[in-house]
């Protein structure tokens, strides 16, 4: 502690607003100081005798911590105004302006909420940016944030190289390391970086959060590279302050969970006394910018007023126990060094205080009289950003012939050359077209490399690509996806691979939660440019469960800004994938390439060996456009079937029974692209249809075929006979008992027969 605690306790400790209580509690410490030495260190003079930290560093970070400071009183102020929103603070934990300190700008920074002192030192790294008004300005949810466009309070800087975060608990920690291992794959690859080439990234979290599965994730691979002498220059920090919201730390976990911990490098600094602590925070730094080793920075801090604005931590929390964490605010002991080493009196002391406190005022006074949104139209703009014709021209560009034939071999082995071929081997063309157009391209994940993937998807794509640019990683798919995002930070084209459907969701909020908000809470200045190849949908013979046969795309169709591609034909994955990877390049969209599994070999679609579901390689300035469909009997009105997927060819094959049945003339649309939904095609092409059927292999809740029959509805064509044929809201069993839970060929036609 730094301050004593009075006993008995005065009644103006024992009130409800902690803020006021440490606002009071400073200015009185600081009134009490004995006074200094009237003569104080020169600028490049040490502070204090032994101390590594000079006057003029010790001066820059005192006046960083008071802004981290007086922003949250400022909130606190202007919060029940509601002039100002989302009031969780940084108190305590002004010491990690140390790590802005000693890293550079351009070390790519991913932040907790409580970075404030963080942010307010490293915007000395640029002239003529201002950390108070950039914060008020984000804090007030106006238009001119420069960092979210008023979209959310979150601390971030395209300038300075602080990523905008809206984390879930610990959930930005993958994506930091991936970044780190990014750098250093591009150093290899002779990618051009848009960072200097002995950059580390930093990322900051509470002790709690250490705990959490995604962080335990991202220690383990950065250890698991470790192991393997892979470089991954990231330094954890973690900043401990003993609790998460109102559950404590068990005192000394996290030094025994992470001390001799293989592959993390250990270092600890105290996060309450810059004197003390900066020699080992920039140890921890130069440390890992030097090895290129995973490092782990145990910073110690304290919370201070709550864990946010509306937590009144006096109902829960003994008096004396608060007022013992107050008294050890770091505040307190940085006036003290100030006073103690001369550089600065009492009154000078104060007198900044107060100044930083009008300064923080004034400029949430000017942030309130900005605009904010107001029209839905701003608000997403950046959420999805389409650009047809550019994207279209990118996805036909074919002006890399020469790479193409020293890929394929000779103009006879090009794909487009071949005699027809089926989902499986197209897929594998049109990776391999895509590693020749983008040098850039990445493709990882599970056994992806030497075997090609468990259906041999990718079979020789690291042979004729290298292993820098196609290689396997640890059984992780949040990982993976942490990767992806490292990848695309730094200029790169990942295309990670998720093993199977059911494998993505226990790492579904790397895509919901960080990779697809980047574009959204950054107003478009970050983007994660990726196309992700799952493998998944049902009727794959023998198998069961939910790991091999799963339709469950609900989890993906809610994700804001994705794309979510699904060929039922190699033809069509092939132009898919150009489209795809045109969206990511253009338009820095997250994609999603959905592979039926039960489709990769397929070959007959009537009958044994008619080879009617074999289709010739699409030359490579052919490619698809995003929403629209493929029509199967182009004018049929009689009866009307989407599908996607797996449907495709059960519904042609259905047509047929229907047609010699009733003598409709039947008309299939493969959908193709399932999200987003493209409802005004949906709509114009049920004009004219006399009854529709929605056939969905997905659940029968909230399955895509509930999108098509509600944009179905909503364009009026409800009156129209309708059937929806879906899957069980079951999992899927194994063996020939998947059948009856999975949609066939029988429904299709029975639906058919209750429109007659």
């Amino acid at each position: 502690m730094f301050a004593r605690v009075p006993n008995p306790i005065p009644a103006r400790m024992k009130g409800l607003n902690r803020a006021e209580i440490c606002d009071t509690n400073f200015i009185e410490f600081v009134g009490a100081l004995p006074p200094g030495p009237q003569q104080g260190p020169q600028p490049a003079a040490p502070i204090l005798p032994g101390s590594t930290l000079d006057a003029q560093s010790f001066r820059e970070l005192f006046e960083s911590q008071l802004i981290s400071r007086h922003l949250d009183l400022m909130a606190r102020v202007l919060r029940v105004q509601n002039k100002v929103f989302y009031t969780i603070g940084s108190s305590g934990h002004e010491g990690n302006a140390m790590v802005a300190r000693a890293a550079r700008h351009t070390d790519p920074a991913f932040l907790h909420y409580r970075s404030g002192g963080f942010m307010a030192e490293r915007f000395r790294k640029l002239p003529g940016m201002d950390p108070v008004m950039d914060s008020a300005l984000s804090f007030a949810a106006s238009k001119d944030d420069p960092a979210s466009g008023g979209r959310h309070k979150v601390w971030g800087s395209k300038p300075l190289w602080v990523l905008p975060q809206t984390s879930t608990i610990a959930s930005h920690l993958p994506k930091a390391l991936g970044t780190a291992m990014a750098i250093e794959a591009g150093k290899r690859l002779g990618q051009g970086l848009p960072i200097p080439d002995d950059s580390i990234t930093i990322c900051s979290f509470g002790d709690a959060s250490a705990n959490h599965a995604t962080a335990q994730t991202a220690f383990n691979a950065a250890a698991w590279s470790s192991f393997q002498k892979l470089p991954a220059p990231v330094l954890f920090v973690c900043e401990d302050n003993g609790i998460g919201i109102s559950v404590k730390t068990p005192e000394g976990w996290i030094a025994e969970s992470f001390r001799h911990r293989p592959g993390l490098d250990y270092f600890h600094a105290d996060g309450l006394d810059l004197v003390n602590g900066y020699a080992d925070v920039e140890r921890a730094v130069e440390h890992c910018r030097r090895t290129r080793r995973p490092t782990f920075l145990h910073l110690r801090t304290t919370r201070l007023m709550g864990h946010a604005g509306t937590d009144f931590e006096i109902e829960w929390r003994a008096l004396e126990e608060l007022c013992a964490v107050e008294a050890g605010d770091p505040l307190l002991r940085s006036a003290q060094v100030a006073v103690e080493s001369g550089l600065m009196d009492k009154a000078e002391v104060l007198a900044l205080y107060e100044h930083t406190r009008q300064r923080c005022f004034a400029a949430a006074e000017d942030a309130d009289k900005r605009p904010r949104l107001t029209a839905l139209q701003d608000v997403i703009a950046p959420l999805a950003p389409y650009t047809p014709d550019k994207v279209q021209a990118e996805a036909t560009r074919a002006d890399y012939s020469e790479r193409r034939l020293q890929v394929f071999g000779s103009e006879a082995g090009l794909p487009e050359s071949q005699p027809a071929k089926h989902l499986a081997v197209q897929i594998n063309q049109a990776l391999h077209d895509l590693f020749a157009k983008y040098p850039e391209t990445l493709l990882f994940g599970e056994d992806v490399a030497q075997k090609g993937g468990v259906y041999t998807v990718t079979k020789g794509l690291q042979k004729a690509f290298g292993p820098r640019r196609v290689f396997n990683t640890l059984l992780d798919e949040t990982m993976i996806l942490g990767m992806a995002q490292g990848f695309a930070n730094m200029g790169m084209l990942p295309l990670p691979e998720i093993q199977y459907l059911a494998y993505l969701h226990n790492a579904a909020d790397q895509v919901r939660g960080e990779a697809c908000s980047l574009q959204f809470f950054s107003n478009d200045q970050y983007r994660n440019p990726m196309l992700i190849r799952i493998a998944g949908l049902g009727y794959q013979k023998g198998f069961g469960g939910h790991f091999h046969n799963d339709n469950s795309i609900a989890a993906i169709r809610d994700i804001p800004g994705l794309v979510v591609g699904c060929p039922s034909r190699g033809d069509d994955a092939a132009a898919m994938l150009r489209t795809l990877a045109a969206l990511a390049k253009v338009d820095g969209r997250v994609c999603v390439f959905l592979e039926p599994i039960a489709l990769y070999m397929t070959k007959d679609l009537h009958a044994a060996g008619d080879g009617q579901w074999l289709f010739p390689y699409p030359a490579p300035d052919q490619a698809l456009t995003l929403g629209e469909g493929r029509v199967y009997g182009e004018g049929n009105d009689d009866l009307l079937i989407i599908s996607y997927g797996n449907g495709v060819p059960m519904a042609l094959r259905a047509a047929r029974t229907i047609e010699q049945q009733h003598g409709w003339k039947v008309r299939v649309i493969d959908l193709r692209w399932l999200v987003p939904l493209n409802a005004g095609y949906i709509a114009g092409q049920a004009k004219g249809a006399k009854r529709i059927i929605v056939l969905d292999e997905g659940r029968q809740s909230a399955g895509v075929g509930e999108g098509v029959i509600t944009a179905l509805v909503e364009a009026g064509h409800g009156q129209v006979p309708l059937r929806r044929v879906t899957g069980v809201d079951t999992y899927t069993p194994l063996a020939g008992a998947a059948l009856l839970v999975l949609p066939g060929d029988a429904d299709v036609v029975a639906a058919a027969a209750e429109l007659v």
